[in-house]
């Protein structure tokens, strides 16, 4: 039995036919894409650029202030004078200074001269750094200067126990221990200068001072079989006692 063709069922016949509505609706499409990308960048630019130029700020345009050059130098003179030098010049003449050994030289006679012996000048010594101390009224039989300088420092304790007035600091409220630190100094003629206390009050810093000045005249210290100066340290210490107690 033999096939026959249905001319209905040819698909080719329409083919051309259905590309070209293809391709024109895609080209539309494409079209219409292209369209809407187009306008929606252009409003946004458009946007942008009205806000750029609401914030904009105008700067004014400054210019620099130019300094003009400098003029030009002067032009040189065309012709040069010269002038002739007519000083005259006095040339004096020049005599030696030097000294023959045949010629008679004056000889002068020179006074003897006398030379001054400049005093050496030793400063104050500590009491415990002087080489011969001080010797305090009835330490003289005290033989050495250790010896003698404990006696000193034995005397000089018990006339100020004796003449120190504790009722001062009792007056002043003062209870328990209280000290009083005197600085003084014993100078060449062995006599007591330049007095310094300090404490808590100025009552008792003026009471020390005055105890100081009652010490009797010392054989003033030596140091280099020369009499010196002697810096003396006192720590005055008195207690108070409370009544109360």
């Amino acid at each position: 039995m033999e096939a026959k063709k249905n001319s209905k069922a040819d698909l080719s016949r329409n083919s051309l036919i259905y590309f070209q509505i293809g391709l024109i609706i895609v080209l539309f499409l494409f079209y219409t894409i292209i369209e809407w990308n187009f306008k929606e960048k252009q409003n946004y630019d458009l946007q942008h650029d009205e806000f750029t130029a609401e914030n904009s700020i105008e700067i004014p345009v400054t210019e620099m202030n130019r300094v003009p050059p400098p003029p030009p130098p002067p032009p040189a003179p065309e012709v040069i004078e010269v002038v002739q030098d007519n000083l005259e010049i006095e040339e004096s003449e020049i005599v030696s200074t030097e000294v023959s050994l045949d010629q008679n030289l004056e000889v002068v006679q020179v006074a003897d001269i006398q030379e001054e012996e400049m005093a050496e000048e030793i400063e104050d010594i500590p009491f415990v750094l002087i080489a011969n101390v001080p010797v305090y009224p009835g330490c003289e039989n005290q033989e050495g200067n250790e010896a003698k300088r404990i006696c000193m420092s034995k005397k000089i304790e018990s006339f100020v126990q004796l003449e120190f007035r504790t009722s001062i600091g009792a007056n002043l409220g003062l209870t328990g221990f209280n000290k009083i630190y005197v600085i003084f100094r014993i100078n060449e003629n062995g006599e007591v200068a330049n007095i310094h206390a300090r404490g808590a009050h100025r009552e008792l810093e003026v009471e020390a001072e005055r105890i100081i000045k009652l010490l009797p005249k010392m054989t003033p210290g030596r140091q280099r079989n020369r009499a010196v100066g002697v810096i003396y340290t006192l720590p005055i210490i008195f207690e108070i006692r409370d009544s109360a107690i």
